[in-house]
């Protein structure tokens, strides 16, 4: 049972004990053929039951007592030279002090002055000389921990992306009319595949003239602020399970372009999702278009789009799986807070994909694509989605208030203040200020959605009255025994 749970968790790769490489049984998530060997010669926990050598940990002393779980934990609070120091100590914990991530933290935390990618974080941070790797054998070390990060750093892509069910694919258009938009499609994900093709990008982007052209503009990636040439050497360069990825909101100022119908402009809201809505607050709206770069196994874990707004993303390079569900799904391995206020996840894509790809597939709401440069993919108002580049490449996406989803950013921003983003702090009631610019350009819209809005608040209503009057009848008949009903968010995200 140890065995068969060392080996599920952290999965195999080729070669074999004698060699120097892993125990090659194959497991139901990952073929043995798909891994390549740990570069230490880390293995999976499940294989030190059929090692015949010594086992690394039992030279950690008393810390062999803790799970390494609660090692790494340890090791996260260590500064850069002790994690280093700490690494010389003995072999098990020399490879613990491999791990990137803990480098990468420690990165983060540091006021850093320009630098030179060296492959790794922590290459990078201790200015290793280029090409540098350990020469040390690890091969009898044995820790999911350590294991499983190399694991989800090299699984294939393709393998998840590919052979998708017929009934959960993503419907594909060349194009679509706003009245086609408006009447059917307004609330379902779909791919348009001749749309873009007029956008100056379309033709004038690549990451290869980006580097040449924006080489010293400074964009954001996560929690950096690096120019595109370092972030270039960073993407071309990395074994990171998660990937930075650069997702700028302030791209056409520091590119100094322009977008929108004006002349000179490199792109522009397709036509097919009407009037965006969110126009009205002009320069106190949130912020809603990004530039995206990334490289392969890059992209965003299940979320949805701020303050109920839709959205659509324009590849322009490169190519992108998604996967979808609707606002009131039940995604695996998904667990949201009573108030849709937290979510928490897999920390990393991979994971999920290892975890919980196959179950999603099976459920009857999945939705799932592929979009490839020169198409472009609509996020409905409240969906699920999880995005993963398959390839190094360029996006742009835009999230929009389209007429048809105005009530649930106006429920949105009145009845979640708490979660909504994006806007300047200045702006202390973003609802008031929205609904007063609804009222004086567009007053029949806005009643409309209050109405709307009322229809949904007296069908609740409904719904938890029947449940009370069942309740006051089980209690009469019953002997003073009662159930009780709760309706939360969700229920009322069920309501059409």
């Amino acid at each position: 049972m140890l065995l068969a749970k060392g080996i599920d968790q952290g999965g195999v790769s080729g070669g074999s004990i004698a060699d120097g490489g892993e125990l090659a049984i194959p497991t139901t998530r990952i073929s043995s053929d798909s891994i390549p060997v740990h570069p230490m010669g880390v293995k999976p926990l499940g294989n030190q039951y059929l090692a015949s050598g010594p086992n690394a940990r039992r030279s950690i002393g008393s810390m062999n007592q803790l799970p390494d779980e609660m090692i790494l934990q340890i090791l996260e609070y260590l500064d850069t030279t002790s994690l280093k120091n700490i690494g010389f100590s003995c072999r098990f914990l020399y490879a613990f002090c491999q791990l990137d991530d803990l480098w990468k933290a420690l990165f983060l935390e540091t006021s850093f002055p320009p630098l030179t990618w060296k492959g790794s974080w922590r290459s990078t941070l201790l200015r290793a000389p280029t090409g540098w790797r350990s020469g040390i054998d690890c091969s009898n070390v044995f820790s999911d921990v350590m294991h499983r990060p190399f694991v989800c750093a090299h699984i294939a892509l393709g393998k998840y992306s590919s052979n998708i069910p017929e009934a959960n694919q993503i419907m594909r258009f060349e194009q679509l009319s706003y009245d086609d938009f408006a009447e059917s499609w307004s609330s379902k994900p779909f791919i348009l595949t001749d749309c873009i093709q007029r956008w100056p990008v379309c033709s004038d982007w690549n990451i290869q003239k980006f580097k040449n052209k924006y080489s010293n503009v400074e964009f954001r990636a996560e929690a950096v602020d690096w120019s595109f040439s370092i972030y270039h050497e960073y993407m071309s360069n990395n074994k990171d399970e998660s990937p930075l990825y650069l997702f700028d909101k302030g791209f056409a100022e520091k590119m100094d372009i322009r977008i929108g119908e004006d002349a000179g402009a490199v792109y522009w809201p397709p036509e097919c999702f009407g009037s965006d809505l969110f126009q009205l607050l002009g320069e106190e709206r949130p912020a809603h278009r990004w530039l995206i770069i990334g490289p392969e196994r890059s992209g965003s874990t299940f979320h949805k789009d701020p303050n109920a707004t839709s959205a659509w993303n324009a590849v322009l390079e490169g190519s992108k799986y998604w996967i979808m569900f609707p606002p009131t799904a039940r995604v695996p391995g998904v667990y949201v807070s009573e108030d849709s206020s937290e979510v928490t996840s897999p920390l990393s894509i991979a994971e999920w994909l290892l975890e919980f790809h196959a179950e999603a597939r099976t459920l009857p709401d999945c939705v799932e694509g592929v979009c490839k440069a020169g198409e472009i993919l609509h996020v409905p108002s409240g969906w699920w989605h999880l995005v993963v580049n398959l390839e190094a490449g360029i996006a742009l996406t835009q999230n929009f208030v389209p007429k048809s989803h105005l009530a649930d950013v106006l429920s949105f921003l009145k009845d979640k203040p708490d979660q909504v983003t994006g806007f300047k702090r200045n702006i202390e009631n973003p609802s008031q200020l929205f609904e007063e610019r609804l009222r004086t350009h567009y007053p029949d819209l806005l009643d409309e959605a209050i109405a709307e809005l009322e229809k949904r608040s007296q069908r609740k209503k409904r719904k938890w009255e029947e449940a009370i009057g069942k309740t006051n009848d089980a209690e009469s008949n019953a002997g003073g025994f009662s159930f009780g009903f709760g309706f939360g968010d969700e229920d009322e995200d069920e309501i059409p």
